[in-house]
C-alpha cells in the first residue's frame, strides 16, 4: 500500500513537471483571479469604474485617428461666402488636398476652398499626366478629403472622359461626386464648349467651378503645357471662354496659365469671382497644388514659374526617417519611454514557468 502511494505522488509530480507552461500560468491566474473575487462587491465596483473612466482615453495601438483638432471650428464655407468674400473684394484662398492629412491640414490652415483636384494622378498616384486617373479613384480620394474637412469648401475635378460626351454624362457623373464622393461642388474644364454641360450641371443644384485658359486635360490638343492668351486673338478667346461659363452658371472659374494683364481685364468683365493659377494677383482667389507649395518633393523635380515654395516638407520627412533607422540600427529605438510595463511578479511567473518547461526551451 505504502509502495503504491509514493508511486501516485511520484506521478503526479512528474505530470505537474511536464505540464504546459501556459497550463501552469492559467491555473495560477485563475487561482489568483478567484482570491481577488473575494474582495467586497463595493471596492470592486468603485474600483472599476475608476479604472474604466481612465483607461477609456487610452490607447495601446499605432493606428488611430488623426483628429480631432483643438481649438474653434471655423463656420462652414458655402457658396454664400464665396460670393460674399468676392463682393468684399477679399482674395479667396484654395488649395488642394488628396487625402485625410492634406486636407486636415489644409482645412484647419483656414483655407476657403479646397479643391481635390486631378493632379493628384501625379502627385498622389505617380502617374504620367491627369489623363490616366479614373472616375473611382478620383471618388476614393474625395472621401478621404471630405471626412477630414469640417469647414472649408469642398470641390472635386471631373476626370478627363467624364463629361466630355455630352451633359447628360457630365450631369450623371457629377451627382456621383457629390452623393459618392461627399463634396460639395465639382470642377471641369473648357469654356464655351462646355456651357450646356455646366447649366445642366447647376441647374440639377450642383454647384460649378469652371476651368479656362490652359487646361491640362486638353495638353495634347493645345501642343502641351503652354500659356494661353499671349496673343490678342487668344486673350479674346479666354474672356469668351470666361463669360459663357459665367452665363452657364458657373459660381467661379479658374484660371490657369494667363498673362497677368489679361486675367485682370477678365476679372473685371466678370460678374463671379475669377480663381487664379499663375495668372497674376489682380485675380479674385489663387489656388496652388498642395505638394508644391509645401515643397513635399525630392530636389530637381520640375516647377512652374508660378509656384512659390512656402516649405520644405521633403527634407524634414527625410531628416525623420534617416533618424529612425539609424536608431533602429543602433538599437537606440525603441528607448524604455516606448514600451509597455510588466509587473515584476508576473514576470517572474512567466520567466518560472518557461524555465521548467521543457517544450518550451530553445532547440539547438
Amino acid at each position: 500500500m505504502a509502495a503504491r502511494t509514493a508511486s501516485a505522488a511520484a506521478s503526479a509530480a512528474l505530470a505537474r513537471s511536464s505540464r504546459p507552461a501556459s497550463a501552469m500560468l492559467s491555473g495560477a491566474l485563475l487561482r489568483r483571479s478567484v482570491g481577488r473575487m473575494s474582495a467586497p462587491l463595493s471596492a470592486l465596483t468603485s474600483s472599476s469604474l475608476v479604472s474604466s473612466s481612465t483607461q477609456s482615453q487610452v490607447r495601446y495601438s499605432s493606428h488611430s485617428p488623426m483628429g480631432p483638432i483643438t481649438g474653434k471650428q471655423r463656420k462652414k464655407v458655402t457658396v454664400g461666402t464665396i460670393r460674399s468674400l468676392y463682393a468684399k473684394n477679399e482674395p479667396i484662398t484654395v488649395i488642394t488636398a488628396h487625402d485625410f492629412p492634406s486636407a486636415l491640414v489644409a482645412d484647419n490652415g483656414g483655407m476657403d476652398m479646397i479643391l481635390v483636384g486631378d493632379s493628384l494622378a501625379m502627385v498622389a498616384l505617380g502617374m504620367e499626366d491627369t489623363s490616366e486617373v479614373l472616375v473611382e479613384e478620383m471618388l476614393l480620394h474625395c472621401r478621404s478629403v471630405a471626412r477630414a474637412t469640417k469647414s472649408a469648401f469642398t470641390v472635386g475635378d471631373l476626370p478627363m472622359g467624364s463629361y466630355e460626351i455630352g451633359p447628360e454624362q457630365g450631369l450623371e457623373t457629377a451627382i456621383r461626386f457629390v452623393k459618392e464622393g461627399r463634396v460639395q461642388a465639382v470642377k471641369l474644364e473648357g469654356g464655351r464648349e462646355m456651357a450646356p454641360t455646366i447649366q445642366k450641371i447647376t441647374t440639377a443644384g450642383i454647384p460649378v467651378l469652371a476651368h479656362v485658359g490652359l487646361t491640362p486635360q486638353r495638353q495634347n490638343a493645345l501642343g502641351g503645357f503652354k500659356v494661353q492668351g499671349k496673343t490678342a486673338g487668344g486673350a479674346l478667346r479666354v474672356l469668351e471662354d470666361a463669360l459663357a461659363v459665367q452665363d452657364a452658371g458657373a459660381f467661379a472659374v479658374v484660371l490657369e496659365a494667363v498673362p497677368a494683364e489679361i486675367a485682370r481685364i477678365v476679372t473685371e468683365k466678370l460678374d463671379i469671382p475669377t480663381i487664379g493659377i499663375g495668372a497674376g494677383n489682380a485675380c479674385s482667389g489663387q489656388v496652388l497644388v498642395q505638394v508644391d507649395m509645401t515643397g513635399n518633393f525630392p530636389p530637381g523635380r520640375f516647377l512652374p514659374k508660378f509656384v512659390k515654395k512656402y516649405g520644405d516638407v521633403w527634407s524634414e520627412a527625410m531628416q525623420a526617417v534617416e533618424a529612425y533607422r539609424a536608431d533602429v540600427k543602433s538599437r537606440a529605438y525603441p528607448a524604455p519611454e516606448h514600451t509597455y510595463p510588466m509587473p515584476q511578479e508576473e514576470l517572474d511567473m512567466f520567466a518560472n514557468a518557461v524555465e521548467q518547461s521543457t517544450h518550451l526551451q530553445k532547440r539547438k
